[in-house]
């Protein structure tokens, strides 16, 4: 597998798609990489805070970019070093014709092997489709090499389009026709109007959701190509990953908003049934799909917390590993 990579200074840059200021602007990263993975696909990689910092792997969802992550970058870069990445054509990664699972998980071994050294472990994060990410990757040789452990956020591994609740008829054939039609859509989504974020709210995010947030990602999902929009929804339409939940062995954490719409908690509680290695279920009260926006310090604390037990520190047998059932910690926004 062919990766190399070419590194710039951390200067600004102009961001689409991102609010300019506030907690959802993304903060200007130390150091920036170019990656190439497997199929000579570019890959825009962005480093935060100290190099010797404890490392934290963020792998982004559909329609999204580095830009979704900017309130967890701006808290852990403090003391951990950050790094993300745009998934291929979305934010500045070129868009791709291969368009599958197996490219995703090419895609993150192609930026672990450029960002960390060899053994080195780190947490690594998935939300939605990043957490797909992770799944596709769970038996490639450089990924157990460096995942110390996990955090899935708002993420399945199949039956999407059953599951999802975006449009409000009973589950059933003709809601998953529907469903289908609207998420792999080749529509415009046109400018970030009223009308617009009402929409997208209603769709992927809690009732009581601030119109800062909403705006955040807002921005961020209006920016993303239609075509690319379209290709990775055919994708997700389609998603088979539950062999990749049952081979990913490192200690992994689920965390899911009650109010997802997308991915509704029917896939969290899936996830923790089928992990070898589940360390807790972390449910979020009045949170939709968008929980590291809409629940930005909680989503961050366990993102330490699972740094220092497994990354930074010797950490404790996991709770399959003692005989018990993980953890469910409910928490309001």
């Amino acid at each position: 597998m062919s990766r190399r990579a070419s590194g710039t200074s951390g200067a600004p840059v102009a961001r689409t798609g991102s609010v300019t200021s506030g907690p959802y602007a993304p903060p200007t990263p130390s150091r920036t990489l170019t990656v190439l993975s497997a199929d000579g696909a570019r890959l825009h990689v962005e480093v935060h805070g100290p190099p010797d910092a404890p490392p934290v792997v963020l792998s982004h969802g559909w329609t999204c970019s580095t830009a979704f992550w900017a309130a967890q970058i701006r808290d852990l870069a403090a003391d951990h070093r950050v790094i993300a990445y745009d998934q291929r054509g979305h934010g500045r990664s070129p868009a791709s014709p291969a368009c599958t699972t197996r490219v995703l998980a090419d895609d993150l071994e192609a930026v672990l092997a450029e960002t960390l050294t060899r053994g080195e472990q780190a947490l690594i994060v998935g939300h939605s489709m990043g957490g797909m990410t992770v799944m596709a990757a769970a038996d490639r040789p450089r990924f157990r090499e460096h995942a110390a452990a996990v955090l899935l956020c708002s993420t399945g591994s199949s039956r999407l389009i059953a599951e999802a609740r975006v449009v409000p008829l009973r589950a059933g054939r003709v809601r998953s026709w529907i469903t289908g039609r609207v998420l792999g859509s080749r529509a415009p989504l046109g400018p970030v109007t009223p009308v617009a974020k009402s929409v997208l709210k209603y769709a992927t995010m809690g009732a009581g959701s601030a119109p800062h947030q909403v705006e955040a990602c807002a921005r961020i999902v209006h920016a993303c190509p239609r075509a690319v929009r379209h290709a990775w929804g055919a994708v997700l339409a389609a998603l088979d990953l539950d062999h990749g939940v049952r081979g990913l062995h490192a200690p992994t954490a689920v965390l899911h908003g009650a109010s997802d719409r997308l991915t509704p908690p029917v896939h969290a509680h899936a996830l923790v049934a089928a992990l070898p290695r589940c360390v807790g279920l972390t449910e979020l009260a009045g949170v939709g799909h968008m929980t590291p926006i809409e629940a930005p310090e909680l989503v961050t604390g366990r993102i330490r917390e699972l740094v220092t037990t497994y990354v930074t520190g010797a950490g404790p047998a996991d709770a399959h590993e003692q005989g018990s059932t993980p953890a469910q910690i409910k928490e309001g926004a």
